[in-house]
């Protein structure tokens, strides 16, 4: 095989990664026509499927920019393909993250790309490279959020408006998590090559635990309050009404009874 047929096959763009795309777009359309018998049952494997898409477009975004930044052993571990199952942490990366959307209703944040960071050089393409995964879910909200902030919203379906508000506030919410400067998480990445040595050498210990305490802190009623209090700004900013957003999270969850107010 040449240099040249190699590096093709390195960014060919994986079956698993088309698959999950074509079943996105199947149960977009589902949603959107009303074809589906259970709107719900739609709901879910379009929006599961879109943030497993959004999922691999964050960590192609992060060896994208690592390749273009010095790192060109990211196409050999296969993750210029889209692929998820070429991900160093699957569990961290896809199957974590879809839990805790079944389970609690957050987006997230996945990480496993494994970056050589002695290839890069320059602080600033280090800090890029963190923040290009949780910049790929900002433009993932504001994909979904357009027809909100345009007011492009007649002749869109209630189903399907529901769908994007819910997916767009997964986004939202993996994003800022994502930037949060703590060991384990893109934002603290995003600081690292700023800080000194002395520094560094300090927080190393407790880098595993970073992302851990994030999420249990969630779970403390004050921080907790904060937190969603910061979310509901950013959709109110991108024009998601709160109704949408939350019907499109009730409609989501099939094994529960939906609202009369989210009837569709």
């Amino acid at each position: 095989m040449t240099t040249a047929t190699a590096r093709s096959h390195e960014r060919r763009i994986s079956p698993v990664f088309l698959a999950i795309l074509a079943v996105m777009a199947v149960t977009g359309w589902a949603v959107w026509t009303g074809f589906a018998s259970s709107a719900g049952l739609a709901i879910f494997l379009f929006v599961t499927s879109a943030w497993i898409v959004s999922l691999c477009l964050h960590e192609y975004a992060h060896a994208r920019t690592a390749l273009h930044s010095g790192d060109i052993t990211v196409g050999a571990k296969g993750y210029l393909t889209l692929n998820p199952l070429a991900y160093t942490h699957a569990v961290l990366s896809i199957i974590l993250p879809v839990l805790f959307v079944i389970m609690g209703g957050i987006g997230l944040p996945g990480g496993a790309v494994f970056i050589e960071q002695g290839r890069i050089r320059g602080r600033w393409k280090h800090s890029l490279i963190s923040a290009a995964g949780p910049l790929a879910n900002v433009v993932f909200a504001i994909v979904c959020t357009a027809p909100f902030w345009l007011d492009a919203l007649e002749g869109v379906p209630l189903a399907f408006q529901y769908a994007l508000a819910f997916l767009a506030f997964l986004q939202v919410t993996a994003a800022l998590l994502n930037f949060l400067p703590v060991p384990g998480l893109d934002g603290y990445g995003v600081v690292e090559p700023w800080l000194s040595y002395k520094i560094k050498r300090r927080i190393e210990p407790y880098a595993p635990y970073g992302f851990f305490v994030v999420i249990a802190l969630l779970f403390v009623p004050a921080v907790n309050g904060a937190f969603f209090d910061a979310i509901d700004a950013l959709m109110r900013a991108l024009g998601v009404p709160e109704e949408s957003r939350y019907c499109g999270s009730n409609l989501y969850r099939i094994w529960q009874e939906t609202p009369d107010l989210c009837e569709v």
